[in-house]
């Protein structure tokens, strides 16, 4: 899913051009063949000053999307466009490639709609904005986690706001940290702790706090496959309910904090509670990437760079040392 903050900087530079009295445009990839950079559902707003905010190419074809916008060459409400950049163009604007993208621009002329869908985007809701090919009328209805970008014969639908979230197990210096790194990555972020001595005083804006029982707590994920779950308690009690629901359910990341030694004496517990060697394999831990973190925030960060790239597919990992 395209990240919801740059979503969020195009509908406002958008909205701010159209208060102005300007003429607004905004540009979503549709496909891409070859190597562009940009994936489907990626945006732009461009406005007849030739001015734009976001990106559909790298920088591959914003230059000339611009110019035809602001020449008048393309208009209407909804309109496709072909973009083509063969290997000589690409490597004299500097590109490592080239690549073949389709566009559909559309003619902004709504305030009321932009400044509806950017209220419920800070809201931290997921947003589901279809586009009518034919007529250029949209309409937004609540998205679907897993549904990020559709296009039909008749309608182009792109979910806007976090499709990913992120349980944390346990509360304090270092949840917070992994929490506040998480939301610039757009997860929905909860943090669990039933226990009262970590009752947050100040809790965190924009994160969910949940007082269930760890075990309930991951029952009650709504979108299992697009969720990671991390124990960071360091209580026995408490990470091993939250990761044994975890193994039970279709988390895509499931991640633990402690030593070699503690992963072990937990991956012992687990095998005595009859848990199988491969669904205890799928504990990352001690979780995050061997980068000498020693630091609350490192650790985080190590945490969360795990979390990245297994969620990109990237699976070849060495863990942290601790």
């Amino acid at each position: 899913m395209a990240d919801q903050t740059d979503d969020i900087q195009v509908l406002e530079a958008a909205l701010a051009w159209l208060a102005s009295g300007r003429r607004v445009a905004l540009a979503t990839v549709i496909k891409t063949w070859g190597s562009s950079p940009r994936p489907p559902g990626s945006l732009l707003a461009m406005n007849d000053a030739g001015h734009f905010v976001g990106s559909v190419s790298g920088g591959c074809v914003e230059e000339s999307l611009l110019m035809r916008y602001r020449d008048g060459e393309i208009t209407g409400a909804a309109t496709l466009i072909d973009f083509g950049v063969d290997r000589q163009e690409a490597s004299r604007m500097g590109l490592p490639c080239g690549g073949r993208l389709e566009l559909l621009v559309e003619e902004l002329t709504d305030t009321d709609a932009i400044t509806h869908l950017l209220e419920k985007l800070r809201k931290g809701e997921l947003v589901a904005r279809s586009v009518n090919l034919q007529s250029g009328k949209t309409s937004l209805q609540p998205g679907k986690a897993g549904s990020e970008f559709q296009i039909t014969e008749t309608e182009v639908i792109k979910t806007f706001g976090p499709g990913w979230q992120l349980l944390i197990i346990g509360d304090g210096q270092l949840a917070r940290h992994l929490a506040s790194m998480a939301l610039h990555l757009d997860y929905r972020v909860m943090i669990c702790d039933p226990r009262d001595e970590f009752s947050p005083a100040a809790p965190l804006d924009n994160v969910n706090y949940s007082r269930h029982m760890p075990d309930d707590a991951v029952r009650e994920i709504n979108d299992p496959t697009r969720t990671a779950i991390v124990a960071l308690t360091h209580d026995p009690r408490q990470d091993d309910l939250g990761l044994s629901a975890a193994m039970e359910s279709r988390a895509f990341y499931i991640g633990a904090l402690g030593s070699n030694k503690s992963a072990q004496a937990r991956r012992n517990r687990l095998a005595s509670l009859g848990y199988s060697a491969q669904q205890i394999a799928r504990i990352h831990g001690p979780a995050g990437l061997h980068i000498g973190s020693k630091r609350p925030a490192e650790i985080a960060l190590s945490i969360l760079a795990q979390i990245t790239a297994i969620r990109n597919n990237i699976t070849q990992q060495t863990p942290e040392k601790t």
